[in-house]
């Protein structure tokens, strides 16, 4: 039989029996604050491997390297992007500002030997662009381009475009860095502050994947996104043709290769067609950098040509562009090619 309990007993499991609800409490408490906390560390992006660095601000006049000298009213903002484990600066950034636009990329010089976030451009060939847009597309035109292209022509020819914030698609970065993929899609986003819409990345998403297409399918979702009866017109670049290639390797196999200009052109054309048949690929077509550089895309099998933008290209040994029926060429510069959609 037990025996009955003392007072004093009585007096600790009173105390027993408010401690341990309280003890549970804290435990399912801090239980909360660890998942919190991991939580926060799992999903939280960490820090970009880079930084960019303003040099300097001015009118398009400071910077006549750009030649932006027809857009007066345009500020430019000069940055180098600078990597701080390296101690190096691995590309300059030219952003543009204009009344009620919010900054955007106008230029990129890349300081490195692989392409890194964006695609090098020669500066006259958009300001060529742009001005051949004012001429001719009419000022309630629909333009459908890549995102970096399309906010470009949004800024400098004031025409409607479907893309005008930086979708950074494909997100083009060494495999070093592919750690720290999040934290510079987090940084990116942070230096323009500009958001992005779930319609607009549906947009992009249906506009890449009828670049990929076969040429009817293709062009009947190109008019399907642009809507009836418009006024569209179709802008695409030497350099769409890798960025297609990495978001759909499954459709499009693209491979590219830098050659230095030695001023014997028909040597380096020999050499490009002994790179082609030593790997297999089946067709070419070549982005110039500059004076003394070339860099060539290749197709890597005949399937890729059968895509919607490859014939929009000018790729060695197939039909030119110009004989093209539809889409109408409008307009050609460097690395730009301009149609006009049927509607």
């Amino acid at each position: 039989m037990s025996e009955p309990l003392t007072t004093g007993q009585l007096a600790q499991a009173s105390w027993l029996d408010k401690l341990l609800p309280l003890l549970g409490i804290l435990l399912v408490t801090g239980g909360f604050i660890l998942l919190i906390w991991f939580t926060w560390l799992w999903f939280t992006p960490g820090t970009a491997p880079y930084r960019y660095q303003l040099l300097e601000s001015g009118d398009s006049s400071k910077f006549p390297q750009l030649e932006l000298s027809a857009w007066p009213d345009l500020t430019i903002d000069q940055y180098e992007i600078h990597v701080p484990e390296i101690d190096q600066v691995v590309a300059h950034a030219y952003f543009g500002r204009r009344a009620q636009h919010k900054p955007v990329l106008l230029d990129w010089q890349n300081l490195t030997s692989e392409p890194l976030l964006m695609l090098d451009r020669k500066p006259a060939e958009l300001s060529a662009l742009a001005a051949a847009i004012d001429k001719h597309a009419a000022a309630d035109a629909l333009i459908l381009a890549w995102w970096d292209t399309s906010a470009q022509l949004a800024i400098l020819t004031g025409r409607n475009v479907l893309f005008r914030s930086p979708l950074h698609e494909p997100l083009i970065i060494p495999d070093s860095w592919q750690a720290q993929r999040a934290a510079i899609l987090n940084y990116e986003s942070q230096q323009v502050a500009t958001p992005v819409s779930d319609q607009e990345r549906t947009q992009f998403q249906r506009f890449t994947h009828a670049l990929t297409q076969p040429r009817e399918a293709g062009l009947a979702a190109l008019r399907e996104l642009s809507g009836p009866a418009r006024e569209t017109y179709l802008v695409v670049h030497v350099t769409d043709l890798y960025k297609l290639g990495l978001m759909y390797p499954e459709k499009l196999g693209v491979a590219y290769k830098n050659y230095r200009m030695t001023g014997n052109i028909h040597g380096m054309i020999s050499h490009l067609k002994t790179e082609m048949g030593r790997r297999g690929y089946a067709t070419y077509t070549l982005q110039s950098l500059s004076d003394e550089l070339i860099r060539a895309f290749f197709l890597t099998d005949e399937a890729s040509y059968q895509t919607l933008i490859a014939p929009l290209l000018p790729l060695t040994d197939r039909p030119p562009p110009l004989e093209l029926d539809t889409p109408q060429l409008i307009y050609q510069q460097g690395g730009y090619w301009v149609y006009k959609l049927s509607t």
